[in-house]
């Protein structure tokens, strides 16, 4: 045995003795490589780009609203008024237990009079209160917004200023673009940003109160970013979804507008099943929710009153249609099993073992 180690050793160790000059003929090889390749600082520089183009445009979607802005339906609005704030609290990699008492906490919480059921005017009560975080967190993040849009910090924010702000985000000169609204000058920018600049500028209207200056205070550049926060801009993106969806141009909308499916082509029956989707969920929206008196148009007042967050009246409806999806034993009330078995619904998260964990988590 002592030999055959000897021997082994007497083998390699010409190879053991080139080890260090090994390493560090790699090392200066990989020291070249790097040193011969420049930094790649574009995706750090895009980032920052998005970072700052996001803070200063209005958000797409709209927490606690039913519709998003190019009129689809909120695919998150339940798991919205459900969770409030906590929206990120229940992502698939959580540890399921966790994710369980922590749903059984929120269904203690609604239960105000704590006989283990969550009744309709429990859950209304619960939905305005978490459409108000969303509220009060719209707020503070449109005052970080706007600071960084109020260079010079004196409460108001010209439609200069933020166009200047906003075509940096794209990449342009802030100097040469305030050198060139300065001086009159035409600014040469790309089709499709013009387009989002008129757009941009037709909302900035909107949302300066009258009398109309072209200035926006902290408030009014909050329902510039969120029209949900003002009754006047709720009404104008209303206006936007109706001029959009409007086909025969009554400024109204029937079901078959309001169904109808965005251009494309269905190539597939994974396809065909999506705009299946599409069409059924929608139709369901207008004919129980939307169509108030179900003569089978959407008129832009019916279509406001749908959309409002803080429409108590939509918020009961919302509570009975939640409810009513979970609702097994058919009681009009939620039960502990319940929520835990339908966590999907409620959370986006599905917890598994529910009808075994609802007697570990009580």
């Amino acid at each position: 045995m002592v030999w055959s180690w000897v021997a082994m050793a007497s083998r390699w160790g010409p190879l053991i003795a080139l080890a260090p000059r090994c390493l560090w003929l790699l090392g200066a090889i990989l020291l070249m490589d790097a040193s011969a390749r420049p930094a790649n600082h574009s995706s750090t520089r895009e980032r920052a780009a998005n970072r700052e183009e996001n803070e200063i445009l209005p958000p797409d979607h709209l927490n606690g609203v039913k519709l998003e802005m190019d009129g689809h339906l909120n695919r998150g609005f339940h798991q919205e008024v459900f969770l409030g704030k906590d929206l990120g609290g229940f992502d698939e990699d959580v540890e399921p237990r966790r994710s369980r008492r922590k749903l059984m906490v929120i269904f203690s919480k609604v239960d105000v009079n704590t006989d283990r059921k969550i009744s309709a005017k429990e859950m209304q009560r619960w939905i305005m209160e978490k459409t108000a975080e969303h509220f009060q967190e719209a707020m503070e993040e449109s005052k970080t917004h706007f600071r960084a849009v109020d260079p010079d910090g004196d409460g108001h924010v010209s439609w200069d200023e933020y166009k200047v702000k906003f075509l940096a985000s794209k990449g342009h000169s802030e100097k040469e673009v305030a050198d060139a609204i300065r001086l009159n000058e035409e600014l040469k920018v790309d089709e499709e940003t013009q387009e989002v600049l008129e757009n941009l500028k037709d909302r900035w209207y909107q949302a300066d109160s009258p009398p109309a200056d072209l200035l926006l205070t902290e408030e009014e550049f909050l329902s510039f970013l969120h029209p949900e926060h003002s009754r006047g801009m709720l009404r104008f993106m209303v206006k936007e979804i109706v001029r959009d969806l409007d086909q025969d141009g009554d400024k109204q909308l029937s079901l078959p507008e309001f169904v109808s499916l965005p251009v494309g082509t269905v190539e597939n029956q994974q396809g065909q099943d999506i705009d299946d989707n599409w069409v059924r969920d929608r139709k369901k929206e207008f004919e129980e929710l939307i169509d108030s008196n179900h003569d089978g148009i959407v008129t832009a007042e019916e279509l406001e009153s749908y959309m409002d967050p803080m429409n108590e009246y939509n918020a009961l409806n919302e509570a009975k249609q939640m409810i009513a999806v979970a609702d097994e034993n058919q009681n009009h009330h939620l039960e502990p099993e319940e929520v835990l078995k339908y966590s999907e619904f409620f959370t986006g998260s599905k917890l598994v073992d529910y009808a075994r964990s609802v007697h570990e988590e009580f």
